[in-house]
């Protein structure tokens, strides 16, 4: 038999129809629904920054450090090698790197230090940073959400709110009176309770004016070496907000043991905790027996942060969908020129513009409440959990669509599909779960009527945009007509609510975009249960092009 030819065990081996790596490209430049939904939200002067930094985060470097943070987990030091106790964590040096891209980029500073459009500008730069790593994103948000607690306590907000948005990253493990920067994270719930923070059983102890001791445990505690913690625990007054540094007032370590990391399914360059408090020192944030209204507003911006992190997350997925399908050909044709193919990507398109009009529509409202307007502070306290539960709960099976575009290249680990998958449940979960997230959304309804208005108001905006629109606005009527829905009506309710307001905020969008939107998620008889199924005729060109630029 003749023996294969040298030249044909080269061909064997020479890369054909693959797609170039998506790297050194701008997050920012490419997004043009972030940048419309900026545009809508009078908010387009921090463009200029948002290049930048859309800029850092699609670079190289910055995918890189995403990369071997995930690849490279924390790990905990129980004890130093003398059997001194130290509960400290260890990171990779990426891990590093990022945390101080995102702070000194202002994630974390920017809602208040802006001159304006502050937590619009924090959404979107968080939107951004997470399409580096979700991960290193977790801490920035808490280091953000803290500073409305915080003021509930002014000498507590004078020590740390300069602290926390400084703007810089010093990861020495250190009293944070002597950093040039510092972060904060929260542990709030316990192990027989869960999202039932009522039912903690953590202890504080009154030591003098303000002080106490905390003994007890708390079930979750992430990113345990951020320089402080707001946690509750019962007071004898009731159930109370505190704040628990790392280090004690006389430069000895704070009595915070941590157990042991969780082992998550992702969300890896993170870590979580265990953590117990052994008399750890700790100054009251707020009245005692007020804790969760102290705490409350903290809640409200992470979940802010969820709807703009789950909104990330499927913008990176759809990315590299577009990516791949224009750089592979199948059965003769580019991937991204088949009209099955076309369906799919054009139904992803919509979903995140959708989710990033509505995450910025809620930013601005943020922004507007920041500066005394109540109905703008109405609207977000009904409209964020409403956006949370839809935009997070989207997350999952958008990110597995998008990976099958890939084809068994979305299945392996060397590319980034794998880690997006993982990460997609975690905002859904956080902050509270969908059931937690749809009964609050209706006990809003119940105590704040001023809600409501300013939500309907919100949809009244858009009437006449679309029938499809019009309609859906009718049926949500009809319901309130019969006052507040039942609890087991709660995730269809909110599910409507939050289609509605997505369509709202697409009203200025190209027609391509509201009408495809409209037809796709708003007309009973043409909704599909996955992505590309419905019988509806989109403008894909138009919306493929808005997705993804050509290069």
């Amino acid at each position: 038999m003749p023996r294969i030819s040298l030249p044909d065990q080269l061909a064997m081996h020479e890369v054909l129809n693959q797609p170039p790596p998506l790297v050194d490209f701008n997050a920012f430049e490419l997004d043009v629904p972030l940048q419309s939904a900026l545009e809508r939200n009078g908010a387009a002067a921090h463009r200029d920054q948002l290049a930048v930094f859309g800029k850092r985060v699609g670079s190289f470097e910055a995918l890189e450090w995403g990369r071997l943070a995930n690849e490279n987990p924390p790990k905990l030091k129980t004890f130093d090698r003398f059997g001194h106790r130290i509960d400290e964590v260890e990171f990779h040096p990426a891990y590093h790197q990022l945390m101080r891209l995102g702070l000194e980029s202002g994630v974390s500073g920017a809602a208040w230090t802006a001159e304006q459009a502050g937590h619009t500008l924090h959404a979107s730069l968080l939107y951004l940073m997470t399409q580096a790593d979700a991960g290193t994103a977790c801490p920035m948000s808490m280091t953000y959400a803290v500073v409305p607690a915080l003021r509930a306590e002014p000498a507590v907000a004078a020590e740390w709110e300069p602290r926390v948005t400084s703007g810089r990253y010093d990861p020495r493990f250190i009293p944070a009176a002597e950093k040039t920067g510092a972060t904060m994270g929260m542990a709030m719930t316990e192990k027989q309770g869960g999202s039932d923070v009522r039912a903690n059983t953590t202890r504080a102890h009154a030591l003098g004016t303000g002080e106490y001791e905390l003994i007890g445990h708390k079930w979750f505690c992430s990113a345990p070496m951020s320089d402080a913690f707001l946690t509750l625990a019962y007071a004898e007054g009731g159930l109370t907000c505190f704040l628990v540094p790392r280090w004690r007032p006389d430069g000895t370590r704070n009595a915070i043991h941590i157990m042991r990391l969780k082992d998550k399914l992702g969300d890896r360059s993170n870590a979580s905790s265990e953590i117990e408090y052994h008399g750890a020192w700790a100054q009251r944030v707020g009245e005692e027996g007020r804790g969760i209204r102290t705490i409350i507003d903290m809640v409200q911006g992470t979940r802010l942060d969820c709807i703009a992190g789950s909104a990330a997350g499927m913008r990176a997925a759809l990315t590299q969908a577009a990516w791949h399908t224009r750089h592979r050909t199948a059965f003769q044709r580019q991937l991204a020129d088949q009209p099955a193919m076309r369906g799919v990507l054009a139904d992803l398109a919509l979903e995140v513009e959708a989710a990033t009009a509505l995450m910025i529509r809620i930013a601005s409202a943020f922004d507007a409440a920041q500066a005394g307007d109540e109905r703008e502070a109405a609207f977000a306290r009904l409209a964020t959990p409403i956006a949370k539960y839809w935009v997070c709960k989207r997350q999952p099976g958008f990110v597995y669509e998008a990976l099958e575009c890939l084809g068994g290249a979305g299945f392996v680990e060397e590319g980034p599909m794998p880690r997006l998958f993982r990460q997609s449940p975690l905002n859904a979960i956080w902050e509270g779960s969908g059931n937690v997230i749809a009964l609050d959304a209706l006990r809003a309804l119940t105590r704040e009527p001023q809600a409501w208005e300013a939500l309907r108001a919100e949809l009244g905006r858009a009437q006449g945009a679309h029938p499809l629109l019009d309609a859906a606005i009718d049926r949500l009527d009809g319901i309130r007509v019969n006052g507040v829905p039942a609890e087991s009506e709660a995730r269809a309710f909110v599910e409507t609510v939050a289609l509605s307001l997505e369509a709202v905020c697409l009203r200025d969008a190209p027609s391509a975009v509201l009408a495809g939107f409209c037809v796709t998620r708003l007309d009973p008889d043409n909704r599909a249960f996955l992505y590309g199924g419905a019988n509806a005729s989109l403008d894909t060109d138009r919306l493929l092009a808005r997705a993804l630029p050509s290069e």
